[in-house]
């Protein structure tokens, strides 16, 4: 061990590392709650009940795209250039969404439409896993290809037009409502906790975090890591196609643009890295992330601020996360 690396890993080293951390934690939480406290003071009907639960209820779509996103940055470490990234997912959601309406225009039920978006949401993840773990690609430039293979197959199917969508289930997750609150809002609700148990209290959540976190050592204690890796964009391809159901149910059709999406998961993911004690994504950083962003475009609708201002914001949260946390991760060398 060099006198550098000893007076890093020693007293002084610690400080610095526990300063940078607390730092970028307490800044994250600082802005969280100084822009809800500005749109309370500022924003007619902020904090009106309806308006909350409908913040939850429009926030159910991008938090299973944020869960999926998650588990792959889990799985494949949160290095933003090397690490586990997933691009293609807002274009999965997409042409899960169009086979999903053709498939009910085409006079299919709600179950056999389901298993087959269900079915090409896997697929998609699976050629991500191929690329990532199969073929040695980086994730970055993996996924991006996959996004536009998914885009391309989606204008293919869609002629890019809107496809309209009518079903029962469909008319259950728009209307259905139960104690009063959405069907949506209680789907995102029970996902999350669903979520919270089998990635924080379950042994594969555990094996899942060390694969991340430490490959070389998962893989000598003789944990599958390009197995684990692999399930990872495969469960992504996953949330792609439930989002793709959500999004139908809201918006009655399926309808191009949903690769617009992808700023915000990457949104709200990232930020859930800054949550956490290790900088790597949790259920219940991911979950405030998401609400944050969904509280967030609220309040600027409620302030008839243009949405184009969303997007702005977002990017830039994208780069103080990528920035701060890689400032504190520097600390620990």
């Amino acid at each position: 061990m060099t006198m550098a690396s000893a007076s890093a890993s020693g007293p002084k080293g610690l400080a610095g590392r526990g300063i940078a951390t607390f730092a970028v934690r307490a800044g994250a939480f600082g802005a969280f709650v100084a822009v809800i406290v500005y749109f309370i003071l500022f924003a007619p009907g902020f904090t009106s009940p309806f308006n909350i639960f409908n913040v939850v209820e429009q926030s159910a779509i991008l938090g299973v795209l944020a869960f999926g996103m998650a588990i792959v940055i889990i799985g494949g470490g949160s290095n933003i250039t090397e690490g586990g990234i997933d691009l293609s997912m807002a274009a999965n959601m997409g042409l899960c969404a169009a086979a999903y309406a053709s498939l009910l225009q085409a006079g299919y039920s709600d179950l056999v439409s389901v298993a087959a978006v269900l079915l090409v949401g896997a697929v998609v993840g699976a050629v991500n896993a191929l690329a990532v773990v199969g073929l040695g690609i980086l994730p970055l430039l993996a996924t991006l290809a996959v996004m536009n293979i998914a885009g391309g197959a989606e204008l293919t199917l869609t002629e890019n037009t809107v496809v309209p969508a009518s079903s029962p289930l469909l008319a259950f997750l728009m209307t259905g409502r139960f104690l009063d609150v959405s069907v949506l809002a209680w789907f995102l609700i029970l996902f999350s906790g669903l979520m919270a148990v089998a990635i924080h209290y379950t042994g594969v959540g555990l094996r899942l975090y060390a694969v991340g976190g430490h490959p070389e050592a998962a893989r000598a204690a003789g944990l599958g890591v390009r197995r684990y890796v692999s399930l990872t964009y495969v469960f992504a391809g996953l949330c792609a196609a439930i989002a793709s159901v959500l999004t139908v149910s809201r918006l009655s059709a399926s309808t191009p643009g949903s690769n617009e999406m992808l700023l915000s998961i990457l949104a709200a993911a990232l930020l859930g890295t800054v949550f956490s004690r290790r900088f790597v994504p949790t259920v219940g950083g991911t979950l405030l992330s998401v609400l944050f962003i969904g509280f967030l475009s609220n309040g600027f609708q409620l302030l008839n601020v243009s949405s184009y201002w969303v997007n702005g914001v977002q990017g830039a949260l994208i780069l103080l996360v990528v920035a701060a946390t890689s400032f504190a991760r520097g600390q620990e060398a």
